[in-house]
């Protein structure tokens, strides 16, 4: 249980880091996912047209 004297502000501010953090890292994933996926489709287009027909 956390310490019933800690400053309720100073715990809202503690919380609200951690929210920044994750919303960081959720974002970092998103973009580089998104770019994964985006070389994936490229490479499938580049290897469709260098293919012997």
């Amino acid at each position: 249980m956390p310490d019933q004297t800690e400053d309720p502000a100073a715990a809202a501010a503690q919380r609200e880091k951690w929210k920044e953090k994750g919303v960081a890292l959720r974002a970092f994933f998103y973009i580089f996912g998104t770019h994964v996926f985006a070389g994936f489709v490229w490479l499938l287009f580049y290897l469709g047209e260098h293919a012997k027909k």
